[in-house]
C-alpha cells in the first residue's frame, strides 16, 4: 500500500452530504451506508466528461472534492468510490479500496485495477461491498461474507468464490466483475486512470455517456450517449430520443443531471462511438 491517506474535513463531509441530500444522525452503521449508497446513485452521474472536455483529471482527495461536491459532477469509478470512500472514512467506517477485474462476454475479464470498489466495515463489524461507480449495478451494498443470493432493486446479486481468495460477483447469475481482496491506496489506481482516459483501446476514450439512476428504488436509469437520451425504467421498458440541437444536448445535462457545461462535449476524432452505460 502507498501514500498516506487522504483525509476531508468535517464541514466537507457535511457539504458531501448535504450533495447527495442526506441528514443526520452520523452513525457509522449498515442502515446510514444503505441510505448513502443509495443516495448517492440518485444525486451524483457516472459520467466520462471530462475526458471530452479536455479537463484535467486528478485522484487527488481535494480534486475530487471540487469536482463532484462543489461542480456538482458526476465521474468513473476511481473518482466516484475514491471520493466516498473517504467521506466514508470521515463518517467512523472502516474503508478498504480494491482493485476489479471487469467482466464482458467478448473480451473475458480485463486487467487487473480496471475498476475501483470498496469493502465497508462499519461500526458492528460487519463488511459490506460498496460500489458507486459500475452504472446500473446495486442500489445498495452487498454483504459482503454472504455466499447466498441476495436481492437488490437492481437485480439478484451473489458472491462466489474464485482462486487465492477472489471474489467474482454476478447479477442474474452473470459475471460483473472479480475482486481482489487486497486492499490499495486510491493512489495506487492513478495509472489505471491515466490509461482509462489516454488510450484508444479503453471504452471511455471511445464514448460518451452521463448516466444516473431516476427517483424510487427501482432501477430505472436515464443516460446521455452522445446525443441520445435513454430513459430505462424498472420494468425493461425504454424511451431514447435523438437530441436535435447544442442547446437541446446543454439543457439535458443541466436539467436531468444537475450541473451546467458552457460546450457540448464531442468524442475525440478517430475514435468510434460507443453505448456507455445505460
Amino acid at each position: 500500500m502507498s501514500s498516506t491517506p487522504q483525509r476531508l474535513h468535517p464541514e466537507q463531509v457535511a457539504a458531501f452530504l448535504e450533495r447527495i441530500g442526506i441528514t443526520g444522525p452520523l452513525k457509522p452503521d449498515a442502515d446510514f451506508l444503505h441510505r448513502i449508497h443509495s443516495a448517492h446513485l440518485h444525486a451524483v452521474p457516472f459520467e466520462n466528461l471530462s475526458i471530452h472536455l479536455g479537463e484535467d483529471m486528478s485522484l487527488d482527495v481535494q480534486a475530487l472534492y471540487e469536482k463532484i461536491v462543489t461542480r456538482h459532477r458526476g465521474g468513473f469509478c476511481y473518482e466516484l468510490n475514491g471520493l466516498l470512500a473517504v467521506v466514508l472514512e470521515g463518517l467512523g467506517y472502516r474503508v478498504h479500496r480494491l482493485s476489479a477485474r471487469t467482466f464482458s462476454a467478448e473480451r473475458g475479464f480485463s486487467a487487473p485495477m480496471d475498476h475501483l470498489v470498496l469493502r465497508v466495515v462499519d461500526n458492528a463489524g460487519e463488511s459490506w461491498l460498496a460500489d458507486v461507480g459500475y452504472g446500473r449495478h446495486t442500489v445498495y451494498p452487498l454483504r459482503y461474507q454472504d455466499r447466498t443470493d441476495q436481492r437488490d432493486p437492481g437485480g439478484l446479486f451473489r458472491i462466489t468464490e474464485y482462486e487465492d481468495g477472489e471474489l467474482d460477483v454476478l447479477r442474474e447469475g452473470e459475471a460483473q466483475y472479480r475482486v481482489d481482496p487486497r486492499p490499495l491506496a486510491l493512489s495506487d489506481f492513478v495509472p489505471a486512470m491515466w490509461w482509462q482516459r489516454t488510450s484508444p483501446q479503453a471504452l471511455f476514450t471511445q464514448s460518451l455517456i452521463c448516466s444516473m439512476q431516476t427517483e424510487g428504488e427501482g432501477g430505472g436509469r436515464v443516460s446521455l450517449s452522445g446525443r441520445k437520451l435513454i430513459i430505462t425504467d424498472a420494468d425493461g421498458g425504454r424511451q431514447e430520443k435523438e437530441l436535435a440541437s447544442d442547446e437541446e444536448v446543454l439543457a439535458a445535462y443541466r436539467e436531468l443531471f444537475g450541473f451546467a457545461l458552457t460546450r457540448v462535449p464531442h468524442v475525440r476524432a478517430g475514435t468510434v462511438m460507443g453505448n456507455g452505460v445505460d
